[in-house]
Order: structure tokens, then C-alpha cells, then sequence
């Protein structure tokens, strides 16, 4: 039989300094997280097919990881972390009042495409706060981000922000159908401003409105873009949402760091995941969002509970590929002593590997040639 030393497509081994940089970061980030009061949490690497449905989570039926139990239930490996934690607080905290902040961290599993160039296997660590609905846990979270982020030794990178309900509130208003909705939505999610003018300019609604929705495609930049807008959108829902927006902006700035924030109004999502505040990490070096994240307010109601959320997620495996690509030093301590001991002075060097691994030193023991 062929020995099979390769991987599959799409997963890796990771070993030696590699590994223990990744430790490090994460080591790094679990620090800042827990001094904001989160709790650990874990959850099972697989769950029912049901948890991650269309109707609940961000991956498509096809990228998921199936399989059967012997009872011929269908099981899926996560593919996303936040559904799992929704059904755990669904089934456990479902009494609970007061904010629920809880992190998380272990792998994902996506069955994607090789042409991607994508690992179909990363690690990720994330939040959510739970129960709590207001602009300032939209804050806290953002700022936990860039907290994060910097903890690692990254300093250039922007974390671009969005809101789902300014999107709709301009939906509603232009009588949109649900799947038509949608349709926009992929559209400009993937900033298809062609397939997105086009469905805009059918529609028989008024012209402000239709002008605000192409805006969308484009609509980035600064605090004073929200600003702007907020002086030229009268739809209730599009206006509350971008009061939102500068409220939280205001409240970075009182933790000292809006000025990694940016706004992008065509930041969507082509699935009914979030409904309010979306947003996103870019750095150098990666061609995908370093971060993600999102409000959730509708996720647990899937589980029988009803609690506002919101949440994101870090990939360990982009961001060590953003520190090596900006050649970002990772100070990896401990590097290992090496003891040589032969018959005579086994007990002597013993006690010295005793004595320095109580220092908190790596220490390996070698028997000499003899």
C-alpha cells in the first residue's frame, strides 16, 4: 500500500516556529479579549445539518462539510462559529438579563473551491456580546477588534463599516419584493454596479430614492460622509441607521481609535444573517477580510430564544500571513536548552533540568555518543 504523507487540498500541517508563532497570537488576542470580561466558551466541532440551514448561517449548503450518524441524522462540521454559540445561549442562558459576553476559539471547516486558493481548514478566534442592543456595545465591540489587532504588532490596517438597515430603510421606501431585495443585495455586496443600476432604474418609485440606492455601490469614506448623508436622506429607517453610525463613531473616539474606522454603506450581505451594524478588517498582504463581523439581532429566534447580538471573528491563519507579508516580527520566547548527560551525570543534569524548568525554561535532555 502507498504511504500517504501528503495532505488534502485545502489543509496543512503546521509545526515547529510556525506553530508556536500562531500560539503566540493567539495567546496575544485571548489576553485583550479576556481583560474586556468575555468568558470562554466551547462549543462541538460538529452539530445538526439544522444549525447552519440557509435561513441561519453564511455558508452555502454546498460548502458544507455533511455527514451521517448511525441514527442517519446529518451532521455538519462548523463551518462558522456564531450559530453554535446562538444555540448554546439559546439553551443555557436563556433566563439570563444582563449582557452575555462569551469568546471562542478552534477551527473551521469550508468546502470550497481549490481554484480559490483558500485553506478549506482555519483557525479562528472571535466575540459576542449578547443582550445587549445598544450603540455602545456596537462600540465595544469594534474597539475590541482594533485592540486585538494592534496587541499582535499590527498597526496598518482599517476596519470599513456598514449598516443593513440603511440598505433596507431605501428598500422599503422603493417598494421592493423580498427576493428582489435580495437580488440588489448580491449585487451590490459584490459590487456589480452594472446588474445593480439596472434593477434601480425599473423601479417606478421616486427619484431621490433611486439616486441614495446606486450611492450605495460607492458610498464610501469618512464620518463626514454619514454627515453628509444624513442630510439628504429623509427615509425614517435609512436616517436612524446612519445616527447610529455617527453615534458609535463618537464613541471611539472617546476610546481614542476612530481613526481605524471608515465607512462603507455598500457593505452588505447577500443573506439574512445581520440586520444591523456589519463590518469589516483589511490589512496588507491578504486578499480577504482579516476580520468579520456583524449585529445578529434576529439569530437566536431560530433557537427559540430572543436576544439582541453582536459579534465577529479574527482568522489566525490570514493574520499570521498579514504579519509575515509586512514583516512584522512575532517574539517568540523559550527556545530550548540542551542538556548532554551520559551514565555519571544522568542524576546531576536531572536536577538541573528540574531547577530550570521551574524558571519557566524549556529544557531537553541528550545522552552523549558513547
Amino acid at each position: 500500500m502507498k504511504k500517504l504523507v501528503h495532505t488534502p487540498d485545502g489543509v496543512r500541517d503546521i509545526y515547529g516556529n510556525e506553530f508556536k508563532r500562531k500560539l503566540y497570537i493567539e495567546d496575544k488576542i485571548r489576553n485583550v479579549i479576556h481583560s474586556y470580561g468575555y468568558d470562554d466558551i466551547q462549543t462541538p466541532t460538529f452539530e445538526y445539518f439544522d444549525v447552519f440551514s440557509k435561513e441561519i448561517g453564511t455558508t452555502p449548503s454546498k460548502e458544507l462539510y455533511k455527514f451521517f450518524d448511525k441514527d442517519g441524522d446529518t451532521l455538519v462540521l462548523r463551518p462558522d462559529f456564531t450559530p453554535s454559540i446562538a444555540r448554546c445561549v439559546a439553551k443555557y442562558f436563556d433566563e439570563e438579563k444582563d449582557p452575555i459576553r462569551l469568546t471562542y476559539s478552534g477551527n473551521t471547516f469550508i468546502n470550497n473551491s481549490s481554484l480559490q486558493g483558500k485553506l478549506k481548514e482555519v483557525t479562528e478566534i472571535g466575540c459576542e456580546l449578547m443582550n445587549d442592543k445598544s450603540a455602545e456595545a456596537d462600540a465595544e465591540v469594534l474597539n475590541l477588534v482594533i485592540e486585538a489587532l494592534l496587541s499582535t504588532g499590527l498597526k496598518d490596517f482599517q476596519i470599513s463599516v456598514g449598516e443593513m438597515n440603511f440598505f433596507k430603510g431605501l428598500c422599503e421606501a422603493a417598494g421592493f419584493e423580498e427576493d428582489d431585495e435580495l437580488t440588489l443585495r448580491e449585487a451590490i455586496s459584490s459590487k456589480n454596479s452594472f446588474a445593480a443600476n439596472e434593477m434601480i432604474k425599473a423601479l417606478n418609485c421616486d427619484d431621490d430614492i433611486k439616486k441614495q440606492l446606486i450611492e450605495c455601490v460607492s458610498c464610501i469614506g469618512g464620518v463626514e460622509l454619514i454627515s453628509k448623508l444624513e442630510n439628504e436622506v429623509t427615509i425614517k429607517r435609512s436616517l436612524e441607521a446612519l445616527k447610529r453610525l455617527k453615534k458609535v463613531y463618537e464613541i471611539l473616539k472617546i476610546y481614542g481609535n476612530e481613526n481605524y474606522i471608515s465607512f462603507d454603506l455598500g457593505m452588505l450581505s447577500k443573506y439574512n444573517y445581520y440586520t444591523g451594524i456589519i463590518f469589516k478588517a483589511y490589512t496588507y498582504g491578504i486578499g480577504d477580510a482579516l476580520v468579520k463581523g456583524g449585529r445578529y439581532d434576529k439569530l437566536l429566534e431560530s433557537f427559540g430564544s430572543s436576544k439582541p447580538a453582536i459579534g465577529f471573528m479574527i482568522v489566525i491563519d490570514d493574520l499570521l500571513m498579514a504579519l509575515r507579508g509586512q514583516k512584522i516580527d512575532i517574539d517568540i520566547k523559550g527556545e530550548k536548552t540542551v542538556l548532554e548527560y551520559d551514565n555519571d551525570s544522568f542524576g546531576e543534569k536531572i536536577a538541573e533540568a528540574n531547577r530550570l524548568r521551574r524558571e519557566g525554561k524549556a529544557v531537553t535532555l541528550v545522552k552523549k555518543d558513547e
